[in-house]
């Protein structure tokens, strides 16, 4: 009688604890659990998830869980039986691929942010534009967006706002080692300055392998103490005036060129206090690694859709422009 009752209690720790304990079809089932939940909080998720309850309860106490929750992201595997399903949530929080790109604003780019980690986006604007780190680092509001360099990340779901600046500027730093550095100070240039460059390149086209070439224009411009006189800054310039970020500008009108700000190119010879955009690595790099030629003009080329006509003269420009305009006014394009 002995063995049979000890045979039963071994079966049912095996049952409880070794034995495939989750209830659901897919192959693995995602869990969020944010920062201060307690145990009650991870229950209610868990619930729906396995088969035995009870048994995971059980197993989840004597492991030291319930009193010692970890916020997170977990991914449970099918058929993962109780003590496993305790492992995973005690120790294996799974990072996520976080990535951003090409945003114009400091708001736009917390409102990415938010939609893939816990903090939410009022928290992440209130740490981008803190002023006594951008002053301690060396930016400052116009500046703030050159330190967020775009590309594919690894964090852990439940990184604070400030946890994510924090490594947001270490990765700024590796970015700018020592080959881009000296490359800026070649031509004379900050950090801040190649992205504000890097900027307008990357509005002018999308075009990666046209980027340099884009690059070198504005660079001979500036070099050569000309206006850049580029659109994107005057659309930029529209935006910020009116406060309309949504505002859609397809075409720049004589009018606005008239705009007094500090991002309108046609109004002033020095740079933009700050980004107009988000500039992508490529462009970043094809304003270290410009083109060298003589263009000083470029526009749309209506013949090859998303590249440009260069010109080296004004009267050049003048005559490639002829046909960006008819294209215009055969389009309806107004504005």
């Amino acid at each position: 009688m002995g063995l049979i009752a000890a045979g039963g209690f071994s079966y049912f720790v095996y049952q409880a604890v070794f034995a495939p304990n989750t209830n659901f079809e897919e192959s693995t089932k995602t869990i969020y659990i944010p920062s201060g939940a307690v145990y009650s909080d991870v229950a209610k998720q868990i619930k729906p998830l396995v088969k035995d309850f009870y048994s995971f309860n059980k197993l989840a106490e004597k492991k030291g869980y319930t009193t010692n929750v970890k916020a997170g992201r977990y991914i449970l595997k099918k058929g993962l039986n109780s003590n496993e399903l305790v492992n995973a949530l005690r120790v294996n929080n799974v990072p996520v691929q976080l990535t951003f790109n090409n945003q114009d604003r400091l708001e736009n780019l917390a409102g990415r942010i938010a939609q893939q980690i816990e903090t939410d986006s009022i928290a992440l604007v209130k740490v981008f534009k803190d002023s006594v780190f951008l002053a301690e680092n060396g930016f400052d509001n116009a500046t703030a967006l050159a330190m967020y360099i775009p590309n594919k990340y690894e964090f852990f779901w439940n990184t604070s706002a400030e946890g994510f600046r924090s490594r947001m500027l270490k990765e700024y730093k590796k970015f700018w080692n020592e080959k881009r550095l000296a490359k800026a100070k070649t031509l004379e240039l900050t950090p801040n300055e190649v992205t504000v460059i890097a900027s307008i390149v990357q509005k002018e086209t999308a075009k990666v392998d046209e980027r340099p070439r884009v690059a070198g224009v504005y660079m001979n411009r500036y070099k050569d103490g000309w206006k850049l006189e580029a659109d994107p800054t005057v659309i930029y310039a529209i935006k910020k005036h009116t406060g309309d970020w949504e505002r859609v500008i397809k075409r720049v009108l004589y009018k606005d060129l008239e705009l007094e700000s500090p991002y309108n190119t046609y109004q002033n010879i020095t740079l933009p206090p700050g980004p107009i955009a988000m500039p992508d690595i490529s462009a970043i790099d094809a304003v270290l690694n410009y083109e060298k030629h003589d263009y000083y003009f470029f526009v749309a080329d209506v013949e090859n859709f998303g590249y440009h006509k260069f010109a080296k003269t004004l009267a050049q420009h003048n005559q490639n422009k002829v046909n960006y305009v008819k294209w215009l006014k055969k389009k309806g394009i107004k504005r």
